[in-house]
């Protein structure tokens, strides 16, 4: 038969087990076990929105294919190097950007075009924007084939993708700024030996882009491969106005470029929402070997550059043909600091990409004849998709941290 507790021992009892509760309650509560999370695993890669998805390398994938072919609508005939029959265009699009402690994700067409519905995303700037666009479009159209040609408030070519009401348009503005020709008006004889003068009023942008400021909700802006003396000699040279007046005393073209990405700059963030998503492309390097692209230059390579290589061809101190990117990226970062307009600083990982371009396979017998090789722009599909796939992940990050 079992023995009875005691009132006495019953009421020890009673306060041990309310004494070993409390204090293992309190325990805890200071000291709260450490759980396992993604983050603390040492194989773990940093959340995108907290690395720099620009610096990487380069690694060979054999499995990696392109999205999109050589039937896309919105190729330009030139850069459309599968059509073109470019050589290793499988070889060209193996290669995947692996930035550093972070993962890069392909973009998904059909999610992003869900995140950006009934919104309009616009580019503005010179020809290699215009290729950046062209990758664009043709990636997305993947997700909607119904995607039309849209050229509307002043674009140059754009695409509508109805199934999500989504516009994406171009606007050609090589300078950004203004500029007109002004023929000379005298033929005395003097030191002056040009024909006549391009007037770029360096605080006024271009009637291309002037009206857009309520339009879009993401722009991507950009201007460099005009800011050369091949595309401006002696001859035909760019003169700059600000407020009307020419400025005194003269600039030269890298002061020129400086006046104008400051004062454009500064038009964008005053004038544009603060609400748009706006970024600035910083250069996309050329692979000019040899020569310029009038001077028989040329890019037949069948491999990116290795990192130790780069500053050979763009250091500005070797004074190369390709040195002019390094130059104006300096220019454009300090025009754009203290405004809301962030670098899309695809330079680097550009840079690695002397594979890459259309070169010698332009789709006109002739081409290479009158042009040269095209070492400047870039092959579709290729390097512009990875620019792509980082720009859709930077629009996703800012728009879901609103």
């Amino acid at each position: 038969m079992a023995s009875k507790l005691t009132p006495k021992l019953l009421k020890y009892l009673i306060i041990s087990t309310f004494s070993l509760i409390f204090l293992y309650t309190s325990f805890f509560t200071l000291h709260p076990p450490i759980q396992t999370t993604p983050s603390s695993s040492k194989h773990s890669i940093s959340s995108p929105s907290h690395c720099n998805l620009f610096n990487g390398k380069w690694v060979f994938d054999p499995t990696r294919k392109a999205i999109y072919d050589s039937t896309c609508p919105f190729h330009r005939n030139s850069w459309n190097c599968l059509r073109n029959q470019r050589e290793n265009m499988g070889r060209i699009n193996s290669w995947k950007w692996v930035p550093e402690k972070c993962d890069l994700f392909r973009v998904d067409p059909v999610g992003f075009m869900g995140l950006m519905r009934n919104k309009r995303i616009g580019f503005v700037g010179d020809s290699l924007n215009e290729n950046f666009l062209a990758s664009f479009l043709c990636i997305l159209r993947v997700g909607d084939l119904g995607a039309k040609k849209w050229k509307r408030k002043g674009a140059w070519r754009g695409a509508f993708y109805p199934k999500f009401n989504l516009t994406i348009g171009y606007h050609r503005a090589v300078l950004l700024a203004k500029y007109q020709w002004q023929p000379k008006q005298s033929k005395a004889s003097g030191k002056d030996e040009s024909e006549g003068t391009y007037r770029v009023d360096v605080d006024v942008p271009a009637d291309d882009w002037a009206g857009i400021a309520d339009f879009y909700d993401v722009l991507i802006f950009n201007t460099g491969h005009w800011w050369g003396y091949d595309k401006f000699p002696k001859e035909t040279p760019l003169v700059f106005y600000k407020a009307g007046k020419p400025i005194l005393p003269p600039l030269g073209m890298l002061e020129g470029y400086k006046a104008v990405v400051e004062n454009m700059a500064a038009y964008v963030q005053r004038e544009f929402s603060r609400k748009s998503l706006k970024f600035w492309r910083l250069q996309s390097p050329r692979h000019f070997y040899g020569g310029e692209w009038n001077q028989n230059g040329s890019c037949l390579f069948d491999a990116p550059l290795e990192e130790a290589q780069l500053d050979s061809w763009f250091d500005p101190s070797v004074n190369g043909v390709n040195k002019e990117a390094r130059q104006f990226n300096r220019l454009i970062r300090e025009a754009i600091q203290g405004t809301n307009i962030r670098v899309l600083d695809f330079t680097h990982l550009s840079e690695l990409r002397a594979d890459a371009h259309p070169a010698i396979w332009l789709g006109k017998k002739d081409a290479v004849a009158v042009w040269g090789q095209d070492c400047m722009h870039w092959c579709l599909p290729g390097v512009p998709d990875t620019w792509v796939d980082i720009l859709s992940q930077l629009i996703h990050d800012s728009l879901e941290t609103r």
